[in-house]
């Protein structure tokens, strides 16, 4: 008989929470059958059978945070015979009160031939308290995408129509409680180490963008044909990648148990993507290797997966310095909280019209604020300042960006 532990399957992941059991108690099962769904402070996974047999005991409920090296289950494999403990023989309480045992069940109906979807449209299924069973799924081999569940129709029971008068407690009404668990919890977590060692100083300046989006909007058509979402996003990881190479010290990390500064000679850009789940920080992996066209495509997969949930491990962890683009939804400037134990983060504002002055006349450019917060234990003031000039001096004039490309 195999105990089946829940593995680490993720760097430093001491726990998952468990959405949702594909089995129950007494079920056959195929080796590498899902078994279970379970959700760390990275990613959310399906858990496979190790062997085929038979699921002999769950040992958590749906819902229930189980730490690694604990058993998830036990499974009986084939032609081999199970047999059980012998009964252990309790006394009666003395006080002839009878303790209540609750066993372990799975709560929600198990069928073997569940439907194909991500773990991500699962939770939002979930949420939506739609079954899964009764929609039809568009997606390659007949998968349910997000798209199926928007266009999801329910059936509505008739119901009498009664009048019912009821009056409740205006503070029952006006509150809601939500446990602050699961990736909220981790993302939570995060911030509050991160904002108490590191001592943020936060730098702001402003971009005239004019020259990269006439750039742009020339090179839009093209991108198009090659089915590519060009954004200005590239371009800043092309600028910041260059800069951090001149800039070494803000491509760096600090070692806080043995007090030493880690740079980082290679140039892994983190974009932090606002998700259903919480605030994911896909990698970009050697951003400084790839083109323009090469970085558009990876942002436009990446974020897709982010929203699905269906970024792997690989794919969120050892980012060495990031971005917080949230121009796309407005704001004029930030203090973004460094993304530990990264030493910088830039966030990137809203591109709007504005009155600036140039050779001693009013006139109308396009502009963008941008923030740096930086670790002011590695990095002074005057550095800081000297890296965003040098982003803006490679943005404002596109051309030298890229005869500064490798």
């Amino acid at each position: 008989m195999i105990e089946f532990k829940l593995p680490d399957i993720g760097e430093g992941m001491h726990e998952g929470e468990i959405l949702q059991w594909f089995i129950q108690e007494g079920e056959l099962v195929k080796q590498d059958q899902p078994i279970l769904e379970i959700q760390t402070d990275k990613v959310n996974a399906e858990l496979t059978a190790p062997a085929t047999g038979k699921i002999i005991k769950l040992f958590f409920n749906e819902g229930e945070v189980v730490e690694v090296g604990n058993t998830l289950f036990q499974i009986l494999e084939e032609n081999e015979t199970f047999i059980p403990a012998p009964p252990i023989v309790v006394e009666p309480p003395s006080n002839n009160e009878e303790k209540e045992m609750k066993p372990i069940t799975n709560t929600q109906e198990v069928t073997i031939n569940r439907p194909l979807a991500t773990p991500y449209v699962r939770q939002l299924a979930r949420e939506l308290n739609i079954d899964l069973q009764l929609v039809n799924g568009t997606g390659p081999a007949g998968r349910i995408t997000e798209h199926d569940l928007q266009n999801y129709q329910k059936p509505q029971p008739i119901q009498e129509v009664e009048p019912i008068l009821s009056v409740q407690h205006p503070c029952h009404t006006q509150e809601e409680r939500i446990p602050l668990k699961a990736i909220r919890k981790k993302i939570a977590e995060h911030m509050v180490k991160s904002s108490t060692i590191i001592p943020h100083v936060t730098h702001v300046d402003e971009l005239e963008m004019d020259a990269l989006k006439t750039m742009r909007d020339q090179f839009k058509t093209y991108a198009e044909q090659k089915n590519i979402k060009l954004t200005f996003l590239p371009f800043f990881i092309k600028a910041i990648v260059t800069a951090l190479q001149e800039f070494k010290m803000l491509n760096a990390s600090v070692d806080d148990h043995t007090n030493e500064i880690i740079v980082k000679n290679y140039y892994h850009i983190g974009i932090a993507t606002d998700t259903p789940a919480g605030l994911i920080v896909p990698v970009i992996k050697n951003a400084n290797q790839k083109s323009i066209f090469q970085l558009a495509e990876e942002i436009k997969q990446l974020a897709a997966q982010a929203r699905e949930g269906t970024l792997t491990l690989e794919q969120i962890t050892g980012s060495t310095f990031t971005i917080s683009n949230v121009g796309a939804i407005g704001g004029l400037h930030a203090t973004p909280i460094i993304n530990h134990p990264e030493v910088a983060i830039l966030a990137l504002h809203k591109m709007e019209p504005r009155m600036v002055i140039r050779d001693w006349e009013g006139v109308i450019r396009y502009m963008m604020n941008m923030s740096l917060s930086f670790d002011h234990r590695v990095i002074d003031g005057v550095t800081a300042v000297r890296f965003t000039n040098r982003i803006k001096e490679l943005l404002e004039n596109p051309n030298l960006l890229f005869m500064e490309m490798n």
